[in-house]
């Protein structure tokens, strides 16, 4: 089986000014899209949702030499909100099944991960 992170871009502020019930809905099609997963042999072996961007720390330079500053290394609209690792042998199904997660107007970025298991 592949390994491929899933990663969730978006803007922040969507999920910031969401009325309760929009937020329901948006965790709702995430339970969703695990449902879906398992129920046609995907495995997810890992995940989280991130905190705000806000809270992020960027780190720069060398061991020696280490430059830190608040925020995300990049100022963009959108930002990563999180991640599933997602194991499967079908990449076309899994790339169907994370239309759920689009949902029309977002959008879902898949990778295959690097496999060292061989070694380095």
């Amino acid at each position: 089986m592949t390994e491929y992170a899933v990663l969730l871009p978006g803007d922040e502020t969507r999920w910031a000014q969401a009325t309760p019930e929009q937020q329901a809905e948006m965790f709702g099609r995430h339970m969703k899209f695990a449902e879906l997963l398992e129920a046609r042999g995907h495995q997810v072996v890992g995940g989280n949702e991130l905190q705000p961007s806000s809270t992020a720390r960027t780190v720069t330079g060398t061991l020696d030499n280490v430059s830190i500053t608040d925020g995300p290394y990049a100022e963009s609209a959108e930002q990563l909100g999180g991640y599933y690792i997602v194991k499967t042998d079908n990449l076309d199904d899994l790339l169907q099944v994370c239309g759920i997660l689009a949902d029309g107007d977002a959008s879902v970025e898949v990778r295959p991960t690097v496999d060292h298991s061989g070694g380095m």
